[in-house]
């Protein structure tokens, strides 16, 4: 239903909306309880970031779906943007 971008999970836990795109840089295990918390639709890591293995098993168990890409933060939100 939107996009939001954001680093610092505080800000996004009360700002980020129902089935927002997640889009950040924030790799740690901590993104999948904000993700879970403020209900969004997926998150979407930009600028190449990965992930450890720790994370994509918690993101598992907890139902959230991290996505990735190599562009920008800005870039990511225009491609989104062309598909919700």
């Amino acid at each position: 239903s939107g996009a939001y971008i954001g680093d610092l999970l505080s800000w996004v836990m009360g700002r980020a909306e129902s089935d927002n795109v997640w889009i950040t840089i924030m790799s740690n295990s901590n993104i999948v309880a904000v993700a879970t918390l403020a209900d969004v639709g997926c998150i979407l890591l930009a600028e190449g970031v990965t992930l450890d293995s720790e994370v994509v098993t918690l993101a598992a168990e907890k139902g959230v779906n991290i996505l990735s890409t190599d562009v920008s933060c800005y870039d990511a939100a225009i491609e989104v943007s062309k598909v919700i």
